[in-house]
């Protein structure tokens, strides 16, 4: 009860929220997704579905601890952050938790959204979880403890360390290594050249001591130039020590490299086969195609085999995805003392065999495939998965009496503040997503309704307004830094209502279109013009998370 009350604090006793101001009420959220892969390949018996957690799930870093498995992902700029994840069979995940849950943990100040926490590193040792990260643009290099992976947490403690992506790796003779991605130690030769660097850490005070020493200069062929190697995590076997690193930056060319040395600290051969897994080597043209893989972490089971998660991205047509980059599974088998999770050239299946594990019993809405879920917000605390742009510094929010209540505030959804915003993670690219609110707006350019969101620079927002001393439903579009921070409006009818009353504002992603509709009777739905999707997908909007979908509200100034 006190982690739940600690993850929940920042959700219900911050600041006051002005009293004249007005508030939006939401009755209910109903999410529903099915993707027409979900139909086209179902798990048989004995089998999983791919990915394991849908719609932006990035950079997973999973890890055992008995018969338990914990797994977290980046989130960036949102709050809370750093997802704990928790299952016993590698393929059913329940969220348990938030290692970001209180505001003065981190400060994402005026932060864009693809910036803050990436590709976190989960691992434990004697008793204690440590998870360690990168702020980027607000701290950088960090590790947390807990005694709990569900928390909470422990504050941040920085160091020094220059880069990103740092992990821990405890060795059988007790010392302990911290390694990341950083500079070259020479000027770099190209751009995208990094080093992979390693050296010792201090448990007590959680800094890094003594020599910093140079793992992998640039990639596995240096003079083909390689990109971005990062992500990077150490393994003993056999008598080695096994490096993985992600590299080819996480785009089409993203894949993951495999080397081995018998000292901890190298130096490190590439494996034979390289990369052990990418799906830059398949045609662009396949059917349903999943895409940007890497970004590995291996984890095993109790009888000794080995598992990967890593992420992959799945587009809906060219390189068009606008759930972001989600979190797979496969195993990994062993060959002549090299560990491989793909031969070349080999797709990434949709459906695979199960990991030899006791099937979880169904605790939880799935995670993937085809599926619906309401929140009717009971009790006093939200879900863990609602996530907020940045960290909040008043009380604009609150759930009670069976209702979520946001305060409308004069901050819009494309500014640098934190708006009144709740969103959850965009999961499909084809589904419906449905509101029930009461708004009763006091001056023109008050505004609440619902947000489909992948930047401050590109969102929709469907929402109920005072228009010419009536009420009208907006549908208003943001597709770029240069369109008015709260939007464009697209389409506008004025709507018999009473201030107060309950209408149902509905988004329907469809691929590259996506529909709006209205109800102010419940199921006699208006429909809006379709609009463009792909303006919520990365390749448009840039950055590295995926589109969350959730209610708003916004005041005049």
């Amino acid at each position: 009860m006190r982690r739940l009350l600690l993850a929940a604090s920042a959700l219900t006793t911050i600041g006051a929220a002005p009293q004249s101001a007005p508030v939006a009420s939401f009755d209910w959220f109903a999410y529903r997704g099915a993707d027409p892969i979900d139909s086209a390949v179902e798990p048989g018996p004995g089998q999983y579905r791919n990915p394991v957690l849908a719609g932006f799930h990035p950079d997973p870093s999973v890890l055992r601890v008995g018969d338990d498995y914990y797994l977290v992902n980046s989130t960036f700029a949102y709050f809370p952050g750093l997802p704990i994840y928790h299952s016993r069979d590698l393929v059913s995940w329940h969220q348990i938790g938030n290692a970001i849950d209180r505001p003065d943990q981190f400060d994402f100040g005026k932060l864009r959204l693809s910036r803050g926490i990436f590709a976190p590193d989960l691992s434990y040792h004697d008793g204690t979880y440590y998870l360690a990260g990168t702020c980027v643009d607000c701290g950088g290099n960090f590790v947390m403890t807990a005694r709990d992976p569900a928390g909470p947490w422990s504050d941040p403690v920085w160091n020094k360390i220059e880069g990103i992506d740092p992990s821990l790796f405890f060795d059988a003779d007790g010392s302990a290594w911290i390694l990341n991605n950083g500079t070259p130690p020479e000027p770099p030769r190209y751009e995208g050249h990094r080093a992979i660097w390693i050296q010792r850490i201090d448990l007590t005070t959680l800094q890094p001591f003594g020599p910093r020493t140079v793992l992998i200069d640039g990639g596995v062929h240096p003079a083909e130039k390689p990109i971005w190697a990062e992500g990077p995590h150490i393994y003993a076997h056999d008598g080695w020590y096994y490096l993985s690193t992600a590299e080819g930056g996480t785009a089409e060319n993203h894949s993951q490299t495999i080397w081995r040395s018998k000292s901890v600290d190298g130096p490190y051969t590439p494996g034979p086969i390289n990369p052990i897994l990418t799906q830059r080597d398949l045609p662009a043209d396949r059917d349903h195609p999943i895409t940007s893989a890497g970004h590995a972490d291996f984890v095993t089971t109790p009888s000794g085999k080995w598992w990967a998660t890593f992420l992959a991205t799945r587009p809906y047509k060219g390189d068009f995805y606008n759930i972001g980059r989600e979190t797979f599974l496969l195993p990994v088998t062993w060959h002549d003392g090299w560990p491989l999770i793909l031969p070349p050239k080999t797709p990434i299946p949709y459906v695979h065999k199960r990991p030899d594990l006791p099937r979880e019993a169904d605790r939880a809405r799935p995670q993937t495939g085809a599926f619906s879920y309401r929140d009717d917000f009971g009790g006093e605390r939200l879900s863990p998965a609602w996530l907020m742009i940045r960290n909040p510094h008043s009380r604009w929010y609150a759930q009670a009496d069976g209702a979520l209540r946001l305060t409308a505030r004069p901050a819009p959804l494309g500014g640098n503040t934190q708006p009144s915003y709740l969103g959850r993670r965009l999961q499909h690219h084809h589904g419906t997503i449905t509101v029930r609110m009461h708004f009763a707006p006091k001056q023109a350019g008050d505004r609440a309704g619902i947000a489909i969101l992948q930047s401050q620079d590109y969102f929709y927002t469907l929402s109920l307004a005072e228009k010419d001393g009536g009420m009208a439903v907006e549908l208003r579009k943001r597709a770029g830094a240069d369109d008015p921070a709260g939007g464009t409006v697209v389409a506008s009818e004025p709507v018999r209502i009473k201030a107060g009353a309950p209408i149902d504002l509905s988004i329907r992603p469809d691929g590259a279109r996506i529909g709006f509709a209205y109800a102010v009777k419940p199921g006699t739905w208006h429909r809006l013009p379709d609009q463009d999707a792909t303006i919520l997908s990365t390749k448009t909007a840039g950055g590295f998370i995926g589109a969350t979908v959730g209610p708003f509200a916004t005041a005049a100034h």
